[in-house]
């Protein structure tokens, strides 16, 4: 008996689940951002977002995508901080028809279209389909591959899939991509401090599955996931120098993707309550459960505990990377 009570002890330090039954994945409840004026934040998606509407929920302004998922509206007395860099880069959404989209854009008096430098010169197009291909999972290439591009004579562009970005409300930035069965709000991009490490941390704190293609090709612990940034910009990116895309990770809440890159500067990313994007929602079936596994392991607690939000309950903590993260009780 002692023996099986030695191994039952020996298999759960190793194996959590295997001495209490696992909590559900959160499903993606909300993005909350920080707005001088949230009703005409949220006429700006409405108007150039069709399948979107407004809504509230727990007292808030609230914009509703068709996946169920929000993006709530705090306002503040002066526009919010986008410096430093925080965890949180963007977010994005899915749209039927990537080209037909751009074109009704570039139709809309002062909609601000981001460009996406090429790395070729000063060259820069709307959407990624414009320009060379990625390689790979990469979505793009170094300088040293688009000079081999070039040198080859390779096509450029001309593809209806891709992405492209717009200036909106506050100085959000939102991604629009793809050619997709339905318009829906997709993913939230983010940045790192360690890509992997962070991948393991969602994984381990939060049950959230690795979204296929992204992340270690091998089983990743606290240790084995540091991961030093790859040393190569790529393009097309926001920035004329280009971006780092090496390494890359993401994990699912639902069908929402948070992805994410390592941290693009050389200082650690900045925490993200009070800036433009505040924190991200999950939303979970049992509060208190949730707070016990956390509390066990040690998670940081941004709020004291339980608070009320609307007419249920929230816990506010913090991610690897000082994101904040807002786990919501939907029963």
């Amino acid at each position: 008996m002692m023996r099986w009570l030695l191994s039952f002890a020996a298999a759960a330090a190793v194996f959590p689940a295997f001495a209490q039954t696992r909590l559900p994945t959160p499903g993606f409840h909300h993005l909350q951002l920080n707005s001088v004026d949230p009703d005409a934040a949220i006429d700006f998606y409405v108007r150039n977002f069709p399948s979107t509407s407004r809504g509230q929920w727990g007292g808030m302004s609230v914009l509703k995508s068709p996946n169920n998922v929000m993006v709530l509206f705090n306002k503040v007395a002066s526009p919010p901080a986008i410096a430093p860099q925080s965890a949180i880069w963007h977010f994005g959404w899915h749209v039927t028809d990537l080209r037909a989209t751009r074109q009704k854009f570039r139709g809309i008096t002062n909609m601000s279209l981001l460009p996406l430098y090429t790395g070729d010169g000063s060259g820069a197009v709307d959407i990624s389909a414009d320009t060379w291909p990625g390689k790979g999972s990469v979505l793009g290439l170094t300088a040293e591959q688009i000079a081999a591009a070039k040198a080859a004579g390779e096509k450029r562009g001309g593809g209806p899939n891709g992405f492209g970005y717009l200036r909106g409300p506050d100085n959000v930035i939102i991604e629009y991509q793809g050619v997709q069965p339905q318009e829906r709000f997709n993913h939230v991009h983010m940045y790192q401090d360690q890509v992997f490490c962070a991948q393991v941390w969602y994984q381990q704190h939060l049950n959230a599955p690795q979204m296929p293609g992204r992340g270690g090709d091998k089983p990743l612990d606290e240790v084995t996931c540091k991961t030093a940034r790859g040393p190569d910009r790529t393009w097309p990116a926001l920035e004329p120098e280009g971006m780092f895309r090496t390494p890359t990770a993401a994990v699912l809440f639902g069908d929402v993707a948070l992805t994410w890159y390592a941290n693009p500067g050389d200082k650690p990313l900045a925490g993200t309550r009070g800036q433009l994007y505040d924190h991200i929602g999950l939303s979970v079936g049992d509060l208190d459960a949730w707070v016990a596994k956390l509390r066990a392991e040690k998670v940081t607690f941004l709020e004291d505990g339980i608070y009320k939000r609307g007419d249920t309950r929230a816990i506010m903590i913090e991610g690897p990377s000082r994101e904040a993260i807002e786990l919501v009780e939907v029963k």
